[in-house]
C-alpha cells in the first residue's frame, strides 16, 4: 500500500513540474509613442506559448472603449522554435490631446490535460496624443480664401475660337441640309385613265340614273351626247363639245381610225338633235337604242393598245 502512495506522488510531482514549466507571455505594443489627434494607430497584442498550452480566443474590445475603434486585423499565427504566436490587432484612434493608456489586458487559457481556466495579463500601453503647436502670441487671422487658379487667356481665347469654328461649321452644314431637303422634287404620279375607259364608266353611271324612265328625257340626251363627244375630245383631239352635228360629221370624216363609226354616229347625234331642239318625244325603245349606240360608238374606237399613261409631275 505504501509503494502505491508512493508511486502517486512521485507522478504527480512529475506532472506538476511539467504543468509548471508550461511559459506563456503576452506582449501589446503600438507602432509610436507621440501621436497628432486623429491619427491612425495599429494596436497589436501578440501571445506567445508553448504547445501544451490551449489560448482561449481573446475579446479585448471592451479594453479599447476609451479610444476610437477605426478597423480590427484578421488574427495572424505562426509557430516559432515550438513557441506558438497569435497576434491581433486592431487601428484605433483618438481625437483629444492626452497621455492615453490602455490598460493591461487579459488573456485566458488552458493547460492540456487540466480544466482549470487560467489567465494572464499583458502590459499597460501609455501613448501621447497632441494637437499641432499654436503659437498664442501670433496675430488671429481670417480663413484663408479658396485658392483661384490663374486664367491663361491665350488658353481662353482658344476655347472661344473652336466654339466659334465648330458652331459656324453646324450652322453651314444644316442651312446646306435643309436647302437640299427644299429644293428636293416632291414627284406625284397621276394616273390617267383612258378616255374610252373613262367614258363607258360614265355611260354605266347615266344608264344607272334612269332620267328617261323618270321623265327627264331631254336631260337624258344631252348627258349621253356630252359623253361621247367628250369622247371625241378626247380620243381625236376635236373641239367636239363646240361643233354642230354637220361639223362634228365633217371632222370625222377626216379621221382615219373613225371611218366605221360614221353612220352610227351621225344617226346617235341627228335623234340627240330632234330631242334637244325639236321637242321630239322618242319611244321607249329609241332611249334603250341611244345607250346601245354610244356604247358601241365608243367601242369600235378603242386603240389597239391601250396603256394607263403615268405622268410625273415635279414641285420644287
Amino acid at each position: 500500500m505504501v509503494k502505491v502512495l508512493l508511486k502517486l506522488f512521485i507522478l504527480s510531482f512529475f506532472l506538476a513540474v511539467k504543468i509548471f514549466c508550461q511559459s506563456i507571455s503576452v506582449l501589446a505594443s503600438v507602432d509610436s509613442s507621440d501621436y497628432l489627434v486623429g491619427d491612425y494607430i495599429n494596436y497589436t497584442l501578440e501571445i506567445r506559448a508553448d504547445k501544451g498550452i490551449e489560448i482561449i480566443n481573446p475579446f479585448f474590445r471592451d479594453s479599447l472603449k476609451h479610444v476610437e475603434i477605426i478597423e480590427e486585423i484578421p488574427s495572424e499565427k505562426k509557430e516559432v522554435d515550438k513557441i506558438n504566436s497569435s497576434t491581433f490587432g486592431y487601428v484605433i484612434s483618438f481625437y483629444d490631446s492626452a497621455v492615453v493608456t490602455i490598460p493591461p489586458i487579459a488573456v485566458q487559457y488552458k493547460i492540456k490535460g487540466s480544466n482549470d481556466v487560467k489567465s494572464v495579463l499583458s502590459n499597460p500601453v501609455i501613448f501621447t496624443v497632441r494637437t499641432l503647436p499654436v503659437d498664442k502670441q501670433a496675430e488671429i487671422k481670417d480663413v484663408k480664401e479658396p485658392l483661384t487658379i490663374p486664367l491663361d487667356w491665350k488658353i481662353l481665347l482658344l476655347i472661344i475660337l473652336i466654339v466659334i469654328i465648330v458652331s459656324a461649321l453646324a450652322f453651314y452644314f444644316y442651312r446646306k441640309y435643309k436647302k437640299k431637303k427644299t429644293e428636293q422634287p416632291v414627284i406625284k404620279k397621276i394616273i390617267r385613265i383612258p378616255a374610252h375607259v373613262r367614258a363607258l364608266t360614265a355611260l354605266d353611271n347615266l344608264e344607272r340614273e334612269q332620267l328617261w324612265q323618270k321623265g327627264r328625257v331631254k336631260e337624258y340626251h344631252s348627258n349621253i351626247t356630252g359623253i361621247v363627244r367628250g369622247y371625241f375630245e378626247e380620243r381625236y383631239k376635236l373641239p367636239a363639245m363646240e361643233l354642230t352635228t354637220s361639223e362634228q360629221m365633217q371632222k370625222l370624216k377626216m379621221v382615219h381610225s373613225a371611218e366605221n363609226i360614221l353612220v352610227i354616229t351621225n344617226e346617235f347625234l341627228n335623234n340627240a338633235d330632234l330631242v334637244k331642239f325639236a321637242k321630239f318625244q322618242p319611244l321607249p325603245s329609241v332611249n334603250e337604242t341611244m345607250m346601245k349606240q354610244a356604247k358601241e360608238i365608243i367601242t369600235q374606237t378603242i386603240p389597239k393598245e391601250t396603256v394607263v399613261v403615268e405622268e410625273e409631275i415635279k414641285n420644287v
